[in-house]
């Protein structure tokens, strides 16, 4: 029995929601449907030297429904989409929300064991690729994790197929065989997921009037109209480029997207500059490298408005570059998958937009910072963060365990992370609670990776942390007892990759220690080991 996929707010929630606006009728497929009936000729989507108006899109996005349907593919079926930025990622999704389809989004870094574990946990029948991006062949990829879940029954390459692979360009179907019924507004539009604090990441529902209000207000935030130009410079199935504004924050507005292969300054300036770009986003990592290059490009990038960065933390002195060396204004962006953005708003004061991360969406946001005894903490004081609102998932899919660890039993999210609140809601972030590295945006739960790690044959113990990095932002540090000789450090990293892991998790600083300090009942505290061990290595470094 596949287990339903649903995101569920409380009666007087949803109807306060309602009744207020926030949710409304529209879905997605609506969405493109209206872009393409009222500006049919404009420039949807621009990338790879190709240039889709609305109408065309949506005519692609039509006969890719009606093909992942002649496939044998019914309404609520669960599709994994893995592409990178090229504008099929929008017919191919666009195309799922057509058929009725959820496509449950995952990143190009990933590899077999995440692949297989979102598609066991979604009960996915197919999966969507790229037959290549950045030298890696995704094929085989495709072909081991069908051989490893069995209900995998499609997989729909975009480019070359190999062996039973179907192509995606030979799905097309005729269109006048779709359904005419459109989707309930409170179903579930798409899954994204977890950045995994614990173990692999968890799977989030988000539903068709949830994130539409998310991206609506984004855009009213972020000053978004048919003329903006956005430029998707991350891997847009994170959720900060998909809809903070992002991508569908562009479709909605009837904006014109730029699918940039790569964010680095000598793909995107030129881009910025022969697109008329206004508006991107960032994390702080590739802000820093911007900032550096700019001086020195010969790429035109006055065109530019705005620049988003969020993901992780901005320090203010790189902040407060951003103006002066790009001629733009800086937006902080602070949020999560699942639900609540904050943003600094385009007219705030300087000090507000340099030294903060923004307030929330919402009127009806309700933010929480707690004590570790679930005390409220004073205005300026940092504290836990909690939340719930019009857009903040309730629930993570099937997953009774995590619920129970992520959501209070009235409802609030326990994001994980320390802020601080100042007057007017502004947010400070100070870190995370728990043991999460934020590597350039990427989220990574020290747990799996000691997992992994505590595979091999030559470690006894493995203890992963994280460390302040001026580029990165953190970076991963293992702390690693071997079992008999040490392996080398490139020797493991080797190894690691081997285990078909994403390249951002594997450890960027490998240390061998003697043994880890323990308990008085000599057992481990891991969160107390991992504090331990990040000092250790900071007074070293000459950082503490």
């Amino acid at each position: 029995m596949i287990k339903a996929l649903a995101q569920i707010w409380p009666e007087e929630f949803a109807a306060r929601y309602r009744e207020r606006g926030y949710w409304t009728d529209e879905t997605f497929p609506a969405v493109l449907a209206r872009q393409a009936a009222e500006r049919p000729d404009a420039v949807a989507v621009a990338g790879q030297g190709r240039r889709w108006t609305y109408g065309e899109l949506a005519a692609r996005a039509d006969r890719a429904a009606a093909g992942f349907l002649a496939l044998g593919l019914r309404p609520g079926d669960r599709v994994i989409v893995q592409l990178p930025n090229i504008p099929e990622f929008l017919a191919v999704v666009f195309g799922l929300f057509r058929a009725g389809l959820i496509p449950i989004f995952t990143l190009p870094a990933h590899r077999q064991t995440e692949i297989v574990h979102f598609a066991r946990k979604s009960e996915a029948v197919a999966y969507v690729i790229a037959d290549r991006h950045e030298g890696f062949d995704y094929r085989p990829l495709a072909n081991a994790v069908r051989a490893e879940v069995s209900a995998v029954r499609h997989v729909i390459v975009v480019g070359e197929a190999g062996g039973d692979q179907v192509g995606f360009d030979g799905i097309d179907a005729d269109p006048a065989a779709l359904p005419d019924s459109a989707p309930s507004p409170q179903s579930v539009a798409l899954v994204q997921i977890s950045g995994g604090s614990t173990g692999l990441s968890k799977l989030i529902p988000r539903t068709h009037a949830d994130y539409l209000y998310s991206i609506r207000a984004s855009n009213a935030i972020c000053g978004i109209t048919p003329d903006s130009v956005y430029l998707a410079a991350l891997p847009v199935a994170h959720n900060f480029p998909m809809s903070s504004p992002g991508i569908f924050g562009a479709i909605h507005a009837g904006a014109r997207v730029v699918m940039a292969p790569s964010p680095t300054p000598d793909v995107a300036f030129p881009l910025i500059e022969q697109e008329g770009v206004t508006i991107t986003g960032l994390v702080p990592p590739l802000a820093l490298l911007w900032l550096q290059a700019a001086p020195r490009t010969k790429a035109d990038l006055s065109s530019l408005q705005v620049l988003q960065v969020g993901g992780a933390k901005f320090m203010p002195e790189a902040a407060r570059r951003v103006r002066p060396v790009l001629g733009c204004t800086l937006q902080q962006v602070f949020g999560m998958a699942e639900g609540l953005v904050n943003y600094t708003r385009l007219d705030d004061p300087e000090d507000i937009i340099t030294d903060t991360q923004g307030r929330a969406i919402s009127p009806d946001d309700e933010v929480l910072i707690l004590d570790d005894a679930g005390d409220p903490v004073p205005e300026g004081e940092p504290g836990n963060l909690l939340t719930r609102g019009p857009y903040t998932i309730r629930a993570y899919h099937d997953d009774p365990a995590a619920n129970a660890r992520s959501f209070t039993p009235d409802g609030f999210y326990r994001t994980g992370d320390v802020v601080k609140r100042l007057p007017g809601g502004y947010l400070v972030v100070q870190g995370r609670a728990t043991d999460h590295i934020n590597r350039a945006g990427e989220k990574i739960s020290a747990e799996e990776i000691e997992d992994h790690l505590l595979a091999h044959p030559q470690i006894f113990d493995a203890a992963v942390v994280s460390v302040p990095d001026r580029f990165l932002g953190e970076r991963s540090c293992a702390f690693i007892i071997a079992q008999g000789e040490a392996p080398r450090p490139a020797d493991l990293k080797a190894w690691m990759r081997g285990r078909e892991i994403a390249a951002f998790k594997i450890p960027d600083q490998i240390v061998f220690v003697e043994d880890f300090a323990t308990t008085a009942v000599g057992k481990i505290s891991r969160k107390e080991l991992r504090a331990s061990l990040r000092a250790q290595l900071l007074e070293q470094e000459g950082q503490a």
